[in-house]
């Protein structure tokens, strides 16, 4: 009997979850992001400009949902850019209801961009019956300002750890994220190496259960920056809150380019159908991989299949294509699937 761990029914949606148009930094209209995207295929996109979240729903439409976000930062203090450190969190608001946005400050209008402040005057919704949040480079600030995400309704995810000069003495102290970006396509453009297994492994190794996206963080000024990370979601339709609630749950996977089709456990195996590859990977939380390659004079595979050793509590997949990208599965607790 097979246990799918993406689900066997529904459909993949192509999503981008981290998006800036020119409501902060970007370059591009809301409605002209609807366009581009929808162009490559694309179903959903969540809009996160930073620090002001203005929900979109008229963009949305029977092949497109417009989801609410917008993207807070926190920096190093009395450090000049860009030698500081930073802290990105995305809040994708999972269900079109939610308008009002958390850790808030009137005293600066949210830390909006002076280009933002207007706007903000003009849309900025949140709780008027709370303090003013007041921002701490700190891991219990982050930490705070992630779980009041969560408590609120939003899908958090931690941003682009390399572009923010972060490493695991930083983000070893973050707790109540849903996600991290393994990939941001964005800060490839720009030069850095934002495809981050690493820092996932990292985090998964700490003991954080969380899951890992793809995202382009497109601004469109470059030319460069879109359609290069995604996440695959998969849901019966397409609707707000069933592609809401298929993040929490889990069900999708990051991606570059490669597309999987199917992913499931049979016995002690577990196995994984996808678009041609050059090689597909299992990563434990043991000192044990597995890869497989094609055989018999191919030069691709569509299928591989991996023994769960009883040394085994979790795992992830990883499938490479012949052009070095990759897509990833989200990490699976053995003692969670219910065998």
């Amino acid at each position: 009997m097979k246990k799918y761990l993406l689900p066997e029914s529904g459909k993949f949606y192509k999503a981008n979850l981290h998006c800036h148009t020119n409501i902060s930094d970007g370059r591009c209209t809301p409605e002209e992001i609807k366009e581009l995207y929808k162009a490559q295929g694309y179903s959903v996109v969540a809009y996160t400009d930073h620090d002001l979240m203005i929900p979109h729903h008229d963009l949305s439409d029977e092949d497109f949902i417009a989801m609410t976000g917008y993207e807070m930062e926190i920096n190093e203090p009395n450090k000049e850019w860009p030698k500081l450190k930073t802290c990105h969190i995305c809040f994708v608001a999972l269900s079109p209801e939610i308008d009002k946005q958390v850790c808030w400050n009137r005293e600066t209008l949210g830390y909006t961009f002076p280009q933002s402040h207007e706007l903000a005057k003009k849309y900025a919704k949140f709780d008027e019956n709370e303090p003013d949040f007041v921002r701490e480079y700190s891991k219990e600030c982050i930490s705070t300002m992630m779980k009041k995400g969560r408590d609120a309704g939003f899908f958090v995810t931690y941003n682009h750890p390399t572009w923010s000069n972060q490493n695991q003495s930083d983000y070893s102290g973050y707790e109540n994220m849903h996600a991290m970006e393994i990939v941001n396509y964005g800060c490839q453009a720009m030069g850095y190496d934002e495809y981050n297994p690493h820092v996932y492994d990292d985090m998964l190794n700490l003991g954080k259960k969380i899951y890992c996206i793809a995202a382009d963080d497109n601004h469109n000024k470059w030319g460069q920056d879109s359609f290069g990370g995604f996440t695959m979601i998969k849901a019966d339709k397409l609707d707000y809150k069933l592609i809401g609630e298929a993040l929490l749950k889990g069900n999708f996977y990051a991606s570059e380019r490669p597309l999987i089709h199917a992913l499931y456990i049979e016995g002690d195996m577990v196995h994984i159908e996808c678009s041609p590859a050059v090689k597909i990977t299992i990563n434990s939380d043991v000192i044990h991989a597995d890869a497989a390659y094609p055989e018999n004079g191919e030069t691709t595979l569509t299928h591989a299949a991996f023994k769960l050793w009883d040394c085994i509590s979790r795992f992830r997949l990883t499938v490479t294509d012949e052009h070095g990208k990759h897509a990833c599965t989200n990490a699976y607790y053995i003692d969670e699937l219910d065998l």
